[in-house]
């Protein structure tokens, strides 16, 4: 299977022509970067401890355009501790910061006594048409995409999608950090203007987490669906919101932001 990133150094990536679009075909989308990212931290994590604690949070902050070639990366605990651990990740391109990311890893313990979410469920993929992202963006990130959608109002789209594509070549990426590779396309899929006519780039990401996401079925090549719950919102003055609740097969399992800069040119 080709892959959206090929490891080419002991602190290093680079990315394939398979991580580009959306706005412009000479740059990456962002999405895979931001799987790319928590990977990174999910493997430093491994490296450094033996116990096990999940990932509640992940806030990705976007410096700018993410060019299509090699990327140097950089690992620091902000805050160390046995229980709850912060981590900053930052993804590197010439020595200039591209992507910062704080991901925040607490302790797991038995709790389902009281587990439950008032999040309602999405519509199930067979009562949904087939969707080719592609057909409103540009870029061979989303050729590698599969989905079924379902339209509920202007900026407003239940989706199901799925990629088959790995996300690194060296090594298996874990469930969180592929399904993570599929967060940021939220922002477009639920469209609210004609993205010819309108511009509303993100420059952040940020996602919470209730419940480790099961994402771990593979089938003819292509990984688990990821579940989106769309919403999309734009302001009267440049600012926008993408908000965005998170499903894998059995329900939601998270919340996710995205802030947005609206123009029009």
């Amino acid at each position: 299977m080709d892959s959206y990133f090929i490891r080419t150094g002991a602190q290093q990536y680079t990315a394939t022509s398979a991580t580009t679009g959306a706005w412009n075909t000479s740059e990456q989308h962002i999405a895979p970067s931001l799987g790319l990212i928590l990977h990174i931290a999910e493997t430093d994590f491994a490296v450094r401890r033996t116990d096990h604690l999940s990932i509640g949070r992940v806030t990705y902050e976007i410096y700018g355009v993410v060019p299509i070639d090699v990327y140097d990366y950089q690992v620091e605990v902000i805050r160390k501790g046995k229980t709850i651990e912060l981590v900053e990740v930052r993804l590197l391109h010439e020595g200039r910061t591209i992507v910062q990311a704080h991901i925040w890893f607490m302790v797991s313990s038995d709790t389902q006594a009281v587990a439950g979410t008032a999040i309602e469920s999405i519509t199930p993929r067979s009562q949904m048409q087939p969707f080719a992202p592609v057909q409103d963006w540009q870029g061979d990130f989303l050729e590698t995409l599969e989905g079924f959608r379902t339209e509920l109002d202007t900026g407003r789209a239940h989706m199901w999608v799925r990629t088959n594509t790995l996300l690194v070549d060296d090594q298996p990426a874990s469930p969180f950090s592929l399904a993570a590779s599929m967060f940021d396309i939220a922002n477009g899929m639920a469209l609210r203007a004609n993205p010819k006519e309108v511009m509303f780039p993100n420059v952040d990401l940020s996602a919470h987490f209730f419940r480790v996401p099961d994402f771990h079925e593979v089938e003819n090549g292509f990984s688990d669906w990821l579940g989106h719950d769309i919403r999309a919102n734009f302001g009267p003055t440049g600012l926008g919101l993408t908000h965005n609740f998170l499903h894998d097969k059995h329900g939601p399992f998270g919340v996710m932001a995205q802030c947005l800069t609206v123009r029009i040119p």
